[in-house]
């Protein structure tokens, strides 16, 4: 087999191969000899049809079965001849059979080569943090807030009230589609309504009808409202202010606290809130580390593997569109290009890291990586039988354990300086006040 290689561009290689007639004809004939037993030909016992009858019928047919076959197997001996790695499926030209030889051109693209320079230039800021009392008592705070009640009171309405009113909205005086509602309940603070809607409740109290007047926003979602100004007609239904629940044994019992009081609920947020700052802190760093690596340019990407990442974004952002029943409407490819160019460029240079490093996951730490995961649900020990109970399932967490690894390996190589940060800026880095 005469194979001959040829760089294209970059990561292109255009591969020819010749197969020697004598390879296919020899396939050929012990089929056709294969066949001649099973063969059923009027005017011929079985087993007795002369070979030349049966090449005359079948020999066409399972030409053509070989040269596919051959080529196949021929494409995976010639790479290997040839130490190439192929990324993606090549294109195969139609081959050119003279009766001599099966030639054809292969042309892909091969895997980059990845070496690991430059990693000690990548600066990585890791949050530091100690959940105080404060931080505990501010989450359980929010847990009430999250179950509080509502009482109607007879008074004008303030900020954290919740206002039941009836509107009905125009513009220019002409009511518009979807511009009215009835018995609709609004938080006041909330943010939920259009800019300045919520606002003009303030100090209104049950049974006041007055015009509400805003602005719709220029990049509102219903075009033909945007940037107009709208009046509408309001009446208030009722006043209701927040009740927020006692920490009592009812309060405690939802978060399966039975014994141990509030020193008990105090622990349980305390182990969640950090189990959560754990696993925010892994995330900034590890994208930091994810930036730094693609900010060194390591590796030429192939682009076979980019658009495969791409078509696989686009089916999961249509098969989302199914599960939230939405119709399902063609998808911009160009959309994920550099999302689906991020993801392989960084699997290939993990992959290196992992390769080069040896690195296995040790069963401690993969059991480790499962408990921590259950830990969340109600009841963890099923969760761990589910992992445990499915190879496939627990080779994902295992992938995980792996990239986790490849990450700290980096963190080693690269600048790493902490910086100390309250729960809440970890948590919520866009709403921390300046």
């Amino acid at each position: 087999m005469q194979v001959s290689v040829e760089t294209t561009s970059g990561l292109e290689r255009r591969m020819k191969v010749a197969v020697p007639k004598e390879r296919i004809d020899s396939e050929v004939d012990k089929r056709l000899q294969s066949l001649r037993g099973q063969a059923k030909i009027d005017g011929f016992r079985p087993g007795k049809v002369p070979i030349n009858v049966i090449r005359k019928k079948y020999g066409p047919q399972v030409r053509q079965e070989v040269l596919g076959e051959v080529m196949q197997s021929s494409f995976v001996e010639a790479v290997q001849q040839e130490a190439l790695h192929p990324a993606g499926m090549p294109t195969i030209e139609a081959p050119a059979d003279a009766g001599e030889n099966l030639e054809y051109t292969a042309v892909f693209e091969v895997y980059p080569e990845v070496e690991l320079k430059g990693l000690d230039s990548i600066k990585v800021e890791r949050p530091v943090l100690e959940i105080s009392d404060a931080d505990i008592d501010k989450m359980l705070e929010s847990l009430r807030q999250q179950r509080k009640s509502w009482a109607e009171v007879d008074r004008p309405a303030q900020e954290g009230d919740r206002v039941t009113i009836d509107f009905e909205g125009s513009i220019d005086g002409e009511v518009f589609p979807g511009g009215k509602g009835e018995g609709v309940e609004v938080e006041l603070g909330s943010g939920r309504m259009i800019p300045g809607f919520e606002e003009q409740l303030i100090g209104k109290k049950a049974g006041d009808e007055f015009t509400l007047s805003v602005d719709f926003p220029e990049d509102y979602q219903a075009s033909e409202l945007a940037g107009k100004k709208a009046d509408f007609a309001t009446k208030v239904v009722k006043v209701e202010e927040p009740v927020l629940p006692e920490i009592d044994e009812e309060f405690m019992a939802a978060f399966g606290i039975t014994e141990g009081g509030v020193e008990a609920l105090r622990e349980q947020v305390r182990a969640n809130m950090a189990r959560e700052a754990e696993q925010a802190i892994q995330n900034k760093v590890k994208e930091q580390v994810f930036d730094g690596l693609m900010a060194l340019d390591l590796i030429e990407v192939p682009k076979s593997l980019v658009d495969a990442e791409i078509e696989a974004l686009v089916k999961q952002r249509q098969e989302m569109m199914r599960q939230y029943g939405a119709p399902v409407q063609d998808v911009d490819p160009a959309e994920f290009e550099e999302q689906a160019r991020r993801r392989v460029a960084l699997g290939l240079i993990l992959s290196e890291i992992i390769r080069e490093n040896k690195l296995t996951v040790p069963p401690a730490r993969l059991r480790e990586a499962v408990e921590k995961l259950a830990a969340g649900y109600e009841h963890p020990e099923e969760v761990v039988k589910y992992y445990y109970g499915d190879k496939a399932r627990l080779g994902e967490i295992e992938n995980m354990v792996l990239e986790e690894m490849a990450v700290e390996w980096l963190l080693d190589q690269a600048d790493v300086f902490e910086r100390p940060v309250s729960f809440d800026e970890l948590m919520n880095p866009g709403q921390t006040a300046a």
